[in-house]
């Protein structure tokens, strides 16, 4: 038998980490002295040692002790399984050395391979065990939801490169993506709320004064309220979604350099008009970072 301090330190886990893992049910000792010593034998650090094992593949010590409290946990298969997990991470940590190599030697590789979503992609295979119901009522099936899967594992590299546009890193998206799930019912409700009250009507109704506007200056005060009233709206309906911290920079991109953009907005509201968005956006924004600075700055 080893005390707690004695497991501390063998496993570099600190006491505290034990007594608290003791305290939430994760790592039981294996008795508790008369006097209140925690001691643990040599099966309970095997069981540590498969705690830490899904720690270092980030899941949450209350899906740890979940897993391990189910009758049909197989301790062979789970270390299987996160031998493959590892790897995995490994492989994407060797890309990402590789990536970083090319770069400190003034490589030109802008490559978004070496970035992975398996994290998010294994949020939804959770979320697709738990929420059946959920899943069938807004998707219309789990065939649907798994279409929905299949399709960001095959677009994999182009979903990681707008993530890494829009929110700075995969992790970052991978966070928010896990938060707004995490709300999904509850997001589901308020957009049938937002259908009922008109917000959906609204929002296009705005879009099209902006279409229309496009012969006008675009730093106009006219269109700059059209999309301040846009922006409002947007704020009201985005939910719980953290849609990132260069969100609307890479919107102004796309109206003003992405050819897909451009060719279907153009086609339908006229030449120019995508370019017509993107300057607008781009002067309420613009006017609004100098908004902000001038507040932090001076108070007013």
């Amino acid at each position: 038998m080893r005390t707690v301090k004695q497991v501390a330190a063998l496993t570099g886990v600190s006491v505290r980490t034990l007594q608290y893992y003791d305290e939430i049910g994760v790592f039981k000792p294996t008795e508790v002295t008369e006097a209140g010593y925690r001691l643990y034998d040599d099966e309970a650090l095997r069981t540590l040692q498969q705690i830490l094992f899904f720690k270092e593949l980030d899941f949450p010590l209350k899906d740890i002790r979940e897993i391990m409290a189910d009758p049909g946990f197989d301790k062979t298969r789970a270390f299987k399984k996160q031998r493959e997990l590892l790897r995995a991470r490994r492989d994407r940590l060797n890309k990402l050395l590789d990536l970083l190599d090319k770069l400190e030697k003034g490589e030109s590789c802008v490559s978004f391979e070496a970035f992975d979503l398996s994290e998010y992609l294994r949020i939804l295979e959770e979320f697709k065990k738990e929420n059946t119901a959920d899943i069938v009522r807004h998707w219309g099936s789990v065939e649907a939801f798994e279409q929905f899967m299949k399709k960001v594992k095959e677009d994999e590299t182009h979903i990681a490169e707008l993530a890494i546009k829009q929110y700075g890193s995969v992790a970052k998206y991978t966070a928010a993506m896990k938060d707004s799930i995490a709300h999904f019912s509850e997001n589901m409700e308020k957009i049938e709320a937002m259908k009922q009250n008109g917000a959906i009507e609204k929002n296009a109704a705005l879009m099209e004064a902006l279409y229309s506007s496009r012969e006008k200056d675009p730093a106009s005060p006219e269109v700059q309220a059209i999309v301040g009233e846009l922006i409002a709206l947007g704020e009201e309906m985005n939910l719980n979604i953290d849609k990132g911290e260069h969100y609307w920079d890479m919107m102004i991109d796309w109206y003003l350099h992405n050819d897909a953009v451009i060719k279907a907005i153009d086609a339908q509201k006229g030449p120019g008009t995508s370019a017509f968005v993107g300057r607008a956006l781009a002067c309420y924004f613009g006017k609004e970072r100098v908004r902000v600075q001038m507040h932090e700055k001076y108070g007013v």
